[in-house]
């Protein structure tokens, strides 16, 4: 979802807002309580209909986060606190800020719900909140150039080091494609590598709402941007061998040895191969993630 589908189309926007939010909240001891009223005309009811959305509603422990639409005065986000039956503290917000928030709340929520921060990301990405941004493919029939590019397309919206680390990973990359092209399983997993893998990785960092990303803590301390920097080294360490192993003229042995590494730690939990690709940004960035 984005803010220009917000504006364009107000009932859309609503309903897939409270069915990825009702999807991220699926399990039954989340700590969180979503409310959706509807203003059903004549017509409605007698289509059966479910009518239109006029307010969506999310209380917490932390706060209560309110979204209202009406046709002649657009959106109206606010957030506010309770102690006992009164309000000690309500605030309006922009839209987009309280997209973040409410993308904010959910995610945690639903992972302290599962006991596993994995699943708060995985919650956060389901619900889809972000503004349009550059695509993060790299794509198998052009090769080259997207990995010549890819640095280029994170620059500004990665931690600098992070963008540095992408930087030798595409350098070593694109050392290592000609090397082993035609090399039958080592050629496989080095474009595997390229393709799904890495482009995975950086998506599903970038998928998350700027603010959750640099500021969300898990229960061991760590953030989103630490787990992606910890991904990326695993990557950089995985492909440095590979390029080793490349031109030692050693592929066949070294690189089916990488390929069994990077397919076990980067897979998605059950899915197969072709799964992952028809689900871009599916590599789950966090601490749950890491070995």
């Amino acid at each position: 979802m984005t803010l220009s589908e917000a504006v364009d189309n107000p009932q859309g926007f609503l309903h897939s807002l409270v069915e990825r939010a009702t999807r991220a909240l699926s399990t039954p001891v989340a700590a969180a309580r979503l409310t959706v009223e509807r203003r059903r005309s004549l017509s409605d009811r007698l289509a059966g209909r479910p009518g239109a959305i006029t307010e969506i509603r999310l209380a917490t422990s932390r706060e209560t986060l309110t979204l209202a639409y009406a046709p002649s005065s657009g959106y109206d986000a606010s957030t506010h606190r309770e102690s006992g039956r009164f309000v000690i503290e309500q605030r309006t917000l922009t839209l987009g800020v309280w997209l973040t928030r409410f993308a904010d709340r959910l995610a945690t929520v639903a992972g302290q719900a599962e006991g596993d921060t994995a699943v708060s990301v995985r919650a956060l990405q389901n619900l889809g909140i972000h503004s349009p941004v550059g695509r993060i493919d790299v794509d198998e029939t052009n090769l080259e150039s997207d990995l010549q590019s890819l640095r280029g397309r994170v620059e500004g919206r990665l931690p600098a080091d992070a963008t540095a680390a992408v930087e030798r990973i595409t350098t070593l990359l694109l050392q290592t494609l000609p090397r082993v092209a035609g090399s039958g399983e080592p050629d496989v997993i080095a474009r595997r590598t390229a393709t799904i893998y890495l482009p995975d990785t950086l998506r599903a960092y970038l998928d998350i709402p700027a603010g959750w990303a640099h500021e969300h803590r898990f229960a061991d301390g760590s953030t989103p941007e630490t787990a992606v920097r910890e991904q990326l080294a695993v990557l950089e360490a995985a492909v440095t061998r590979m390029h080793e192993a490349a031109v030692l003229s050693d592929s066949a042995a070294a690189l089916l040895i990488n390929g069994r590494f990077l397919a076990d730690r980067f897979a998605v939990s059950s899915l197969d191969l072709d799964e992952h690709r028809s689900q871009p940004g599916s590599v789950v960035v966090g601490p749950g993630s890491s070995p």
